[in-house]
């Protein structure tokens, strides 16, 4: 690699690269509504807005940490979206579900894909009893819940407003009326009362990916994309009969990631019968299509860090081309059938 004979001329570089990306990055402004604001970088739009402010009907559940803001009055509630209106759009919307990422948003927009990210209950998992949450059934009920608004679960009570369903309509019904160039529209029924589903990419990592897996059993999707998960080790619901047909679900994860190395994640990739299209791919080294897998895998240097390894998956420089096959390869090619996988524990009850 060139050096440079003084830190000035790295002075030089650096100011210039700020100043190029000033000219591209805009500040970001109240939306016309002053709900929310916007900003623009190239063609790329990037917006945000409070649950709270779009949607009165919205309550809170501090029961389980389900709150508009932390004791501080920070928001927690804090929505995002993304869309680039010079890219062709693929006509479909994605869910993200867990924590916004900046970067992992900015590839989305790039494959033309249009994405939200709402505010869900997700935060309950360590707020309810941890014996009738683990008894083998209630989890998945919890998560369709969450995910529903309607009543699934004795162990948390959610008016239908606050489910994950609604939330993301009200939020894609505010884009709609304050975003009118990102055609938001398009994902909305014709009385714009839900959403064309069929249009609608369910994704998360962790217990989002799970939550995403369990509610398109539920409501069928044009995809599910799984980072780091499924989990819930102990539960059937991964086998239920599934709204979204299996070959659209598709998962990532690492080989050292504790769910990965307990065998929560391959036992629930069996269960969602993805050993019918394609073998278990390693990426590393290897190109899209990946044999048309639905089951990617790697083992990329996380210095033997379980929980770097957990994230790692959507993070980084390595996966453009992982994530642009995950949301976009056609659902209809798929690999060939496999066996079920011997190495893979299936009970784990004991675990």
């Amino acid at each position: 690699m060139k050096t440079f004979p003084n830190a000035r001329v790295h002075l030089v570089l650096a100011s210039t690269l700020l100043l190029s990306i000033s000219i591209f990055a805009q500040e970001s402004t109240p939306t016309p509504d002053g709900k929310g604001s916007a900003s623009q970088t190239g063609s790329r739009h990037d917006l945000q807005v409070r649950a709270s402010a779009i949607n009165p009907q919205a309550k809170e559940y501090p029961a389980i940490d389900y709150v508009f803001a932390d004791e501080k009055g920070d928001p927690k509630d804090l929505q995002h979206a993304v869309v680039d209106p010079e890219v062709p759009s693929r006509g479909e919307l994605v869910i993200w579900l867990m924590g916004h990422n900046q970067r992992f948003f900015e590839h989305l927009a790039s494959y033309g894909l249009h994405a939200i990210q709402p505010h869900y209950a997700n935060r309950w998992f360590s707020k309810i009893d941890g014996k009738k949450r683990d008894d083998g059934t209630s989890l998945g009920k919890v998560r369709l819940e969450a995910a529903t608004g309607e009543d699934h679960s004795p162990l948390i009570h959610l008016a239908k407003p606050d489910g994950l369903a609604q939330r993301s309509i009200q939020m894609v019904k505010w884009l709609t009326e304050t975003h009118p160039e990102g055609k938001w529209g398009q994902f909305l029924t014709d009385d714009g009362s839900d959403l064309r589903w069929d249009k609608v990419i369910l994704s998360g990592i962790s217990h989002g990916s799970t939550t995403s897996a369990r509610f398109a059993k539920h409501q069928k999707v044009a995809r599910v994309v799984m980072f780091s998960g499924p989990r819930d080790q102990l539960e059937t619901w991964h086998g239920f009969p599934s709204a979204t047909p299996e070959n659209r679900y598709f998962g990532f994860t690492h080989v050292l990631d504790a769910g990965w190395v307990g065998d929560h994640y391959c036992r629930s990739w069996q269960m969602l019968g993805l050993a019918e299209f394609g073998p278990l791919v390693n990426v590393d080294g290897a190109s899209a299509p990946y044999g048309n897998s639905r089951r990617l895998i790697t083992n990329s240097d996380v210095d033997n860090d379980s929980g770097r390894a957990h994230g790692v998956v959507i993070s980084g420089a390595a996966w453009p081309e992982v994530w642009r096959y995950l949301f976009t390869h056609p659902v209809e090619e798929t690999g060939d059938p496999v066996p079920f996988d011997e190495d893979c524990t299936m009970d784990l009850r004991a675990k």
